[in-house]
């Protein structure tokens, strides 16, 4: 039995390159707010979750991509990372219980920097063409619920008005292409489209039956494991 996720990793392709747009059209209407540049790494250093579609896609191009000595370097400094994020989200859950102000527990964990594996000594992306949306969207206007964000570097005003990326209606897409991956893949797991991770345990996951929770068909007398694909020949 194979399963074939080409299909969705195919539209979550095309969603990366409507990001790409969206990213194109604000810089075109702001030349002067948007300072992305090449050299600069101030994205890298941003905290974000991965839903699981977006997570297997940059797992796959990892592992697709990259030789062993490369893909053991950077999972060496992702594990690191993730001891990071772990420490800020043990600090984020801790404040919630206190009862802290979300807003003002929020901005406190957002200026701690956890440095992204993915990213070399000579300051560049190992992996820039898979790089996930928000990484495509940083340095432009992007609001997040009821706030609105954007590059500490950028020239964009508090208050002022300018072109925005609504990144819930993104989020709700791959949520979206989350669920159907799910629905696709006989799995005993409840809600693993729901499965939120940082890039570092995107890279440190494997995507493999175990993982997935595949439920193979009780009437099989076979002992050859169920074959599956993370990605279809083009």
């Amino acid at each position: 039995m194979q399963y074939d996720f080409h299909e969705f990793f195919s539209e979550y392709e095309k969603l990366c390159r409507e990001a790409d747009a969206l990213f194109q059209k604000v810089k075109e209407q702001c030349p002067d707010e948007v300072a992305c540049d090449n050299g600069c790494t101030d994205c890298c250093y941003a905290l974000f979750d991965l839903s699981l579609v977006e997570a297997m896609y940059i797992n796959f191009a990892f592992q697709q991509k990259l030789d062993e000595s490369k893909r053991r370097e950077i999972l060496s400094k992702a594990d690191q990372a993730d001891r990071q994020t772990h420490k800020i989200k043990y600090y984020i859950a801790k404040e919630q219980k206190k009862g802290k102000d979300t807003g003002e527990i929020l901005q406190q964990a957002g200026s701690y920097r956890v440095r992204c594996p993915l990213l070399n000594d000579e300051g560049r992306c190992d992996l820039y063409e898979d790089r996930p949306i928000t990484c495509r969207i940083y340095g432009v206007p992007m609001a997040i619920g009821n706030e609105t964000h954007t590059c500490s570097r950028s020239g964009f005003v508090q208050g002022g008005q300018y072109p925005t990326v609504y990144m819930d209606k993104i989020q709700d897409r791959l949520m979206d292409m989350s669920r159907r991956l799910v629905q696709s893949i006989p799995t005993k797991h409840e809600r693993l489209e729901e499965v939120l991770v940082p890039l570092s345990m995107a890279l440190m996951n494997e995507y493999n039956e175990e993982y997935l929770g595949i439920v193979r068909p009780a009437t099989s007398t076979s002992n050859k494991p169920n074959e599956w694909v993370l990605g279809g020949e083009d």
